[in-house]
């Protein structure tokens, strides 16, 4: 192969375009963001640079490169994703917008936010409360993950049994697409009805059809009363599935249905120094916005009802605070000290208890050791499997559970991704899951917005 032009000359217009962000080409560097712990290793080479963009100006000239050169770029905003979704490859350009972090605007007039991709989820969720408002989707990595990355991969959280996913509180976006152009589409109205709706095409498009610089997203006013959360307690995750079944369409609205197993509490008092696998095999963390009587009468009717024990319900702003604590705090107590997978299947709400039913079949019959928690109040589930540190390659019966796991979800009607996007480790399965038509349409809209295939190629879709 004779190359048209040499690393540096390609290097070299690429600091040409970057006037208000920074380019860095040293191993160092490159190493630490092109490969996610756990996820990927160096087999697939170094990209080429890693640049932070400072301003849309900075994504339009990188763009601008990535068309002159062939260079695919790879979006990356506070790099945590489960799925490889913003891993680089060799040669490619790493482009982060994690420098592009400014609150525009917060609206009480119109209840919405304005910011850049780069803005931490809990930041914007603090900057908010300081207006008697907030903002509703909390993954697990609200502490530090970018609003940026929660659009481009529809991230969830405990809340969106009650405030819906990302997706559900996205009004608008501006994006710089594969050619250069920005465009802007949606707005900050609460309804909107003109045109093909673009924006919540890029919703969860995982960087692969444009680069986001701007969302618009719906805050929600503070509930006046006291938040109330509490605890109960069942023999197992089919039992506590049906009364998150029932909990669910009874009217009392929670905000926070959390299931976690037996292995699950164990882990977590080992991590916390608590003692929670005293009590029976499964735990609910349950949470609603007030304590109104009928509403905390009805939880308790209905915990009876399905046999949960040590029920606790507490208004205590410190008890709360530790129960939503234990709660982020299970993937690592999970992870600690040992290889890992965690999936990320959404059931519907009737096939949750059935598929908890199989999840442990598998693990008793594969004799594997399954961590199972989830989003019982949308119907998401996380199986954590995990194998000794030592066992560096992935054991061919961890991916037979997977697999089996996955039909098993679709059969049931359900999706393999429910929060946490496709990336790399699940885009083989489009086909099995959307079907041939709608795979080959998917590819469609990828050409139409992408034709010469630079964004985040081999992601969302293969």
């Amino acid at each position: 192969m004779f190359r048209a032009f040499s690393d540096e000359q390609i290097l070299d217009f690429l600091r040409a375009q970057v006037r208000d962000g920074q380019v860095f080409t040293d191993t160092k560097t490159l190493k630490a963001q092109s490969f996610s712990p756990h996820l990927s290793d160096d087999s697939s080479g170094l990209a080429l640079a890693y640049i932070e963009a400072g301003s849309t100006a900075d994504i339009q000239g990188v763009m601008k490169a990535a068309r002159k050169f062939h260079i695919s770029v790879i979006p990356q905003d506070q790099f945590t994703s489960t799925v490889a979704g913003a891993d680089g490859f060799e040669g490619s350009f790493i482009l982060s917008t994690k420098r592009m972090n400014q609150i525009v605007e917060i609206s009480r007039a119109d209840s919405v936010a304005v910011v850049q991709p780069g803005v931490v989820n809990g930041d914007l969720d603090e900057a908010a409360r300081k207006e008697g408002l907030f903002y509703a989707p909390d993954p697990g990595s609200k502490p530090f993950s970018g609003i940026g990355g929660n659009v481009a991969t529809n991230a969830g959280g405990m809340s969106t049994v009650k405030y819906g996913a990302t997706r559900d509180n996205v009004l608008g976006l501006k994006v710089v697409l594969a050619d250069g152009r920005e465009i802007k589409i949606g707005g900050r109205t609460l309804k909107q009805a003109f045109g093909y709706d673009l924006t919540q095409l890029f919703v969860g498009s995982e960087g692969t059809l444009g680069i986001i610089t701007e969302i618009t997203v719906k805050l929600m006013p503070i509930p006046i009363g006291e938040p109330t959360m509490g605890v109960a307690f069942f023999d197992n995750m089919t039992k506590l599935a049906e009364a998150v079944a029932e909990i669910r369409i009874s009217g009392v609205y929670p905000t926070m249905l959390e299931a976690l197993d037996s292995n699950t509490i164990t882990a977590l008092d080992r991590y916390e120094g608590t003692h929670f696998s005293e009590n029976s095999d499964a735990m609910l963390i349950f949470k609603v916005d007030n304590r109104i009587p009928e509403v905390v009468n009805k939880l308790e009717e209905l915990m009876d009802k399905h046999g949960a024990a040590n029920v606790k319900i507490t208004t205590d702003t410190k008890e709360q605070a530790g129960l939503e604590k234990l709660r982020r705090d299970m993937l690592p107590a999970v992870f600690a000290g040992q290889n890992h997978i965690m999936e990320d299947m959404a059931m519907p709400l009737s096939k949750l208890a059935p598929m908890m039913d199989y999840i442990h079949d598998i693990g008793e019959r594969l004799n594997l050791k399954i961590y199972v928690a989830g989003h019982a109040g949308d119907g998401n589930v996380h199986p954590t499997i995990v194998w000794p540190k030592e066992q560096t390659e992935t054991p061919q019966v961890v991916i037979e559970a997977l697999q089996f796991m996955f039909h098993k979800t679709l059969d049931l009607g359900g999706t393999i991704s429910g929060e946490h996007a496709v990336g790399m480790l699940k885009n083989q399965w489009n086909n099995e899951e959307l079907g041939e038509d709608v795979d080959q349409i998917q590819h469609q809209i990828k050409a139409l917005f992408d034709p010469m295939n630079l964004l985040n190629p081999k992601r969302k879709i293969n």
